[in-house]
């Protein structure tokens, strides 16, 4: 038997998209305007951010390729048939093809339908591996790839007004999973236990705030002792002791937009070393706060705070930049790295960015005041400063907690 090997699913009825008509015509419009200018006849999108920004759909890879082709005529969704019809429910697309798993390289004849010839195509460089750039490229023998993984990166930093609504409920939400975490806290409670308890009560908050939405990716990280010396290091079932350098990490995921809460707590006391370096750092992270507004370039904040650890001679204990971009971004895709602060990036806050404040020095076991402390807000760039959305507090006025 011959199965196609594309075909189209439309199982459903569409689904209210996360953000309106207006705020998708819009990103499309200043596509479409980069393209132009740069005599690019259309767009194959293959990252999870970029197809979530101009679709609204966040597809599941597993091994499979996805894509979103944009000309300034159409818009189109390629999607594996494992999906059903999600794709075409979700998506803000003119059209969604669907391909099999019957004959290899079933994405590539589903993208060629969408674009059956073009002289020059954008890709994401940063996305693309060599492997698939190779596919893509046999494909269209006669056409130029071009990178527009950058363009699209500085067209997202600048959030919109509806970007700015749905990042401030993350916060928001983000300290509903710090106030659970609190309650899960107790001497010998695993970390895990602590990170189920903030994760559930981020997940039901979502849920609460919003119609129709995919509750997925949603998590928190509880770190104590030598766990905390990585920001990114996954929950273990170590148990809590008294006096534990601990570290909260709540991130509630809302239509592939992430936003974070991160605090340094101790449980029922901390050492007079800890409480050292612990000062120190909230030090930095308040002169941080106050550093971000419009004209200031990423890398002054940075070389700033540096003075800062310096003074207290820390330096040499920090962990990363000072701060990233917020979006569409993940732990495992998407990341704005044009607005990072750090002493390499140059880029001017500008009205409408988001980004984090959030220093983290590291010192190792053997060590006076052992352990990661980290501190991280959100800040919305406005005209004339920042706002700080982010209200769980922070220092050691407030999170020792008594148990």
């Amino acid at each position: 038997m011959q199965m196609p090997q594309t075909l189209r699913i439309e199982n459903g009825e569409k689904v209210r998209s996360t953000f309106s008509a207006k705020e998708y015509a819009n990103r499309h419009a200043r596509l479409r305007a980069h393209l132009a200018s740069e005599n690019i006849d259309a767009a194959i999108f293959t990252s999870y951010h970029n197809i979530n920004y101009y679709s609204d759909f966040l597809y599941c890879a597993f091994g499979r390729c996805y894509a979103l082709v944009v000309t300034q005529d159409a818009i189109v969704s390629i999607s594996a048939k494992i999906d059903g019809g999600r794709p075409w429910r979700r998506a803000v697309a003119t059209d969604n093809i669907v391909y099999s798993d019957w004959q290899r390289d079933n994405d590539l004849v589903a993208i060629e339908q969408a674009l059956p010839k073009a002289g020059r195509i954008g890709v994401e460089f940063d996305h693309l591996t060599l492997q698939h750039r190779e596919r893509l490229a046999a494909r269209y023998p006669n056409a130029e790839l071009v990178d527009v993984a950058a363009p699209c990166m500085r067209l997202r930093m600048i959030k919109s007004a509806e970007e700015h609504a749905l990042i401030r409920h993350g916060a928001r939400i983000a300290d509903i999973g710090g106030a659970a975490a609190l309650e899960a806290l107790r001497d010998q409670v695993p970390e895990y236990e602590v990170a189920l308890h903030a994760t559930q009560a981020m997940v039901r908050a979502i849920a609460a705030t919003f119609e129709e939405v995919e509750l997925m990716d949603t998590w928190a990280w509880f770190q104590s002792g030598i766990n905390t010396d990585g920001a990114h290091n996954p929950l273990t079932t170590r148990k809590v002791n008294a006096g534990d350098i601990l570290s909260l990490n709540c991130f509630p995921m809302i239509a592939g937009y992430y936003t974070a809460l991160e605090r340094t707590l101790f449980l029922d006391h901390c050492s007079d070393a800890h409480l050292r370096l612990w000062q120190a750092n909230v030090e930095v992270h308040e002169a941080g706060l106050a550093l971000i507004r419009p004209g200031v370039r990423c890398c002054d904040i940075a070389h700033a705070l540096n003075e800062i650890y310096l003074s207290h001679d820390l330096l040499q204990y920090r962990t990363f930049g000072y701060g990233h971009s917020f979006g569409v971004l993940n732990h495992y895709y998407g990341r704005e790295t044009g607005l990072e602060l750090r002493e390499d990036v140059e880029t001017l806050l500008e009205p409408g960015m988001v980004l984090s404040m959030e220093p983290m020095i590291m010192l190792p076991e053997g060590l006076p005041g052992a352990g990661g402390y980290r501190e991280h807000d959100i800040l919305i760039v406005t005209e004339s400063g920042a706002e700080n959305i982010t209200r769980f507090p922070y220092g050691p006025e407030h999170n020792i907690i008594a148990r």
